[in-house]
């Protein structure tokens, strides 16, 4: 790889990590080591492939294929299963009560945690990468209608952890 082509690699990736960390996070169910894991993968994969990559018409949805590519084949690993702790480590004492916009995070993080893998993927891709139905497709290399019915399934699977506390809040 040339100066120039590293230097863009190493701009792409600077600009672009902090994102695909917080997509393979949610991708993930909210755990920061295994996001962490499948973000190193595709940056690795995405050096090897830097020619094809800056090629692409668009890159931002060829690195996140390659993201969800990385997730489902750290899903398919044989250590997958494998949990070192039986519980998540207890919080630090002494810190802030959370707010209520903390709470709801939580939850919705939880609740997206709850959602079926392949749903929670069309969800992420969607509604946190921003990316359209027909971008989405093309991450998952499927049709535009699947992508549109795995969202209403998902959605609608999302909406089953999370019920409203008043039915009437919510207006469309």
């Amino acid at each position: 790889m040339h100066a120039t082509q590293r230097q863009e690699y190493v701009d792409f990736v600077t600009a672009a990590t902090p994102k695909l960390r917080r997509t393979a996070y949610l991708l993930t169910g909210g755990d920061a080591h295994r996001a962490d894991d499948v973000v190193q993968q595709t940056l690795t994969r995405l050096y090897v492939q830097w020619g094809r990559a800056r090629a692409a018409d668009d890159i931002g949805a060829y690195v996140h294929r390659m993201l969800v590519n990385a997730f489902r084949q750290e899903r398919r690993a044989r250590w997958f299963g494998v949990r070192l702790l039986d519980r998540p480590p207890e919080p630090e004492p002494g810190g802030a009560p959370p707010t209520d916009a903390v709470v709801d995070t939580v939850a919705v993080r939880a609740a997206l945690a709850a959602v079926p893998p392949g749903q929670r993927v069309v969800l992420v891709l969607r509604f946190y990468a921003d990316l359209s139905v027909e971008q989405t497709a093309e991450v998952l290399g499927c049709s535009a209608g699947n992508v549109k019915s795995q969202t209403a399934r998902g959605l609608a699977a999302l909406r089953r952890q999370l019920p409203l506390a008043d039915p009437t809040e919510v207006t469309r």
